[in-house]
């Protein structure tokens, strides 16, 4: 759920409450049955092929005229159909009027008055839509004007005649429109098509003006006949206080401060003071003190092997333990991420974004699915369905895994705890740079042939101001953590145990388990493999190389390979400390304390490919082997090169040039040129 269009991208079916024998498929929001998205395609071939006993319209009662275009190309499909106006409560609050009893007399269908933030409503339209489907009854169709309904009868008879007869209108006037998909499915005969094409043309004639725009322009001149009889607008051309606002959060200049602000606020209050002090809690205290030495005692006192003491204290607890540390600190970020979204806040950001991304050749269509993103990535690249192009819907799919979901946030958290104090501008960081990361890719792939051409229109409905209602910041927070857990309850785990078993065990002198440190591990010696990959980025040793790694399987698995690794290197006896919390050590021992090496490793822990399952997400949108793995390759090459260039650019402020500098510096001359480096793929 979310509080701006392009949230729902496929159909989703449930019980009805209390009617065992109803079944709801909630169905991507759409404005007409002209489809040009894919959500729109899903929508549209449901209605059409599947035939529902009822349609339930929900009508945005603030912006009446703009939703009844939809419920009249409904009502054509011969499908009873009960509008539902949401809303109501903003509507007289604003002290406007709605005449649904003439409004229901006009149009023909039951109305009902809804609202979804007060839950009002709800099951009284459920049950009127229950009350349509058994009657039957298809809701009596307005006419065109007379040239539009010859046309149309003449289709009906040369093409339609044999459909079953509540349908032949709404195909009669898909056909008017030549509309491509419904041609394609009907197959009609040449000789058909040229017939009809003759009354098309004749139709467009004697109205001057092109088959679809005809149809548009009607349906909007009988629109407004409604509105005429059954709205009354208190405050007509005045600005409703969502306007006022806007004209203050949108604004041109403030709009981008303004927003920087309040992502700063938001990663100041859940990772740099409250959610820092829950980190500590329950890493140090919690885990630290109080479980895992209890764990340990218990199986001690119970004469339980070394071995398995190791694998449930260090093993399990400790990489488990590890994630779940970041729980509350996560609910404290969803909890202020579902706060603007529910107030109306975020949907506007996408708005902001598109006067950025257009620059770039992107559009704020591309910032929705990333909006999506903040919370998993996999309904993040799903959301990409609402981009019309396939060359940017592509695009959005790659970069959309830049954005730090929450599986990333507890990497971002353990850098800024373990290097930087808890800084909240570590966290505001990481989330910029994905978002510069977006604009970049933008910026580069638009110039190259397989993605030039001008960005789609965006076009977005937003959502009134209103206070936050408490049921729906707590139900997005819960669903968002409750993801966060379930991983850490079994991804996490299953790695977790694997970690410990390939750390305890080795090949060195035969295969063995290793009690003391006496030999390496098989885990320690994979590491080493792929740390030579690394090291270039200022993480080269093998604890580092394995939880990047591991990362792709589950993003979470970063801190838990960490977590996992701590207990089992007893480093509180490693050095002499001092007060140090659980994460300062941890950076400590695995950074060397270098918070340029830290921040390199979140970098290009945020910016490579995402975990299996978003990788998942991204075969199947791109339903195309090639594509997917050069998304996941282009990724993984930008953030290595970014990587690259932010630690040893860095370290040449501190006086240290080597040949990986000047490699850094050939990156970025590569860069500026990517980015600078005329189009030539524009008309």
């Amino acid at each position: 759920m979310g509080n701006w269009p392009g949230v729902t991208v496929e159909k989703k079916e449930g019980k009805l409450k209390k009617h065992s024998d109803v079944t709801i498929t909630d169905l991507p929001g759409i404005y007409s049955l002209s489809p040009y998205t894919l959500e729109e395609v899903v929508a549209r071939n449901y209605l059409v092929g599947e035939r529902p006993d009822a349609i339930l319209n929900i009508i945005d009662g603030t912006n009446l005229e703009r939703n009844l275009y939809l419920t009249t190309q409904l009502i054509e499909l011969g499908i009873p159909v009960v509008a539902a106006i949401n809303m109501m409560d903003i509507v007289r609050k604003n002290g406007d009027k709605i005449n649904t009893d003439e409004l229901s007399r006009q149009l023909g269908c039951k109305i009902v008055e809804i609202s979804a933030l007060k839950s009002d409503g709800i099951l009284q339209a459920a049950e009127a839509a229950i009350k349509a489907a058994e009657s039957g009854k298809p809701v009596p169709q307005h006419t065109f004007s007379g040239a539009v309904e010859h046309a149309i009868a003449h289709i009906e008879e040369a093409a339609v005649h044999n459909l079953p007869l509540e349908q032949q209108r709404w195909y009669a006037v898909k056909i008017f429109e030549r509309d491509e998909k419904i041609l394609a499915q009907l197959n009609l005969s040449e000789t058909t098509l040229e017939h009809i094409e003759q009354d098309i043309l004749a139709a467009e004639k004697e109205l001057d003006d092109d088959a679809e725009s005809i149809i548009t322009n009607e349906r909007y001149v009988y629109i407004a006949s409604l509105m005429k009889a059954c709205y009354k607008k208190k405050s007509v051309g005045k600005l409703t206080t969502s306007d006022k606002i806007d004209k203050i959060v949108t604004n041109r200049i403030l709009a981008l401060p303004i927003f920087a602000f309040a992502m700063f606020l938001v990663y100041y209050i859940s990772i740099g003071s409250i959610g820092d002090w829950t980190v500590g809690f329950m890493n140090d205290t919690l885990f630290g003190e109080w479980i895992v030495p209890w764990v340990a005692s218990s199986l001690d006192a119970i004469g339980c092997a070394d071995w398995l003491n190791g694998l449930i204290a260090d093993g399990i607890i400790g990489g488990v333990g590890a994630v779940l540390g970041f729980v509350p600190q996560m609910m404290i970020l969803f909890l202020l991420l579902s706060i603007l979204e529910d107030c109306g806040y975020m949907s506007r950001v996408a708005f902001i974004m598109d006067r950025i991304f257009r620059k770039f050749g992107l559009s704020g269509k591309s910032f929705i699915p990333m909006l999506v993103a903040s919370g998993c990535g996999v309904p993040g690249i799903m959301a990409s369905r609402t981009i019309e192009q396939d060359r940017d819907r592509k695009m959005t799919i790659m970069t959309t895994g830049f954005i730090p979901c929450g599986a990333k946030m507890p990497i971002v958290a353990f850098i800024a705890g373990a290097l930087f104090g808890g800084s909240a501008w570590v966290a505001t960081a990481a989330y910029f740079i994905g978002v510069g990361a977006v604009i970049v890719s933008g910026i580069i792939l638009k110039k190259t042939k397989a993605f030039a051409g001008d960005p789609a229109p965006f076009v977005m409905e937003l959502p009134s101001y209103h206070a936050p209602v408490a049921s729906n910041i707590f139900r997005a927070t819960w669903e968002r953590g409750w993801s966060f857990i379930k991983r850490a309850g079994t991804v996490i785990l299953a790695a977790s145990i694997i970690i410990w078993v390939l750390n305890s065990l080795s090949f060195e002198g035969g295969f063995h388990y290793i009690g003391e440190g006496d030999s390496k591990s098989i885990l320690n010696v994979i590491g080493e493999w792929i740390a030579v990959v690394f090291a270039p980025l200022g993480f080269g040793n093998w604890q580092a190389a394995v939880a990047t790694i591991l990362g792709l399987v589950a993003k979470e698995e970063v801190v838990g390979v960490f977590g996992s690794l701590a207990g089992m290197e007893n480093m509180l006896d490693l050095v002499e400390m001092g007060d140090l919390t659980s994460q300062q050590q941890a950076g400590l021992l695995f950074f060397g304390g270098s918070k340029l090496a830290g921040f390199s490793f979140m970098i290009f822990n945020l910016l490579c490919a995402p975990c299996f399952a978003a990788m998942g997400a991204i075969k199947r949108e791109m339903n195309n082997a090639k594509w997917t793995w050069f998304a996941i390759g282009y990724m993984c090459v930008f953030a290595y090169a970014i990587s690259l260039i932010v630690y040893h650019i860095g370290l040449l402020f501190g006086g240290v040039f080597s040949a990986w500098t000047v490699i850094a510096f050939i990156l970025l001359a590569a860069l500026i040129y990517l980015l600078v480096r005329k189009n030539k793929h524009t008309a």
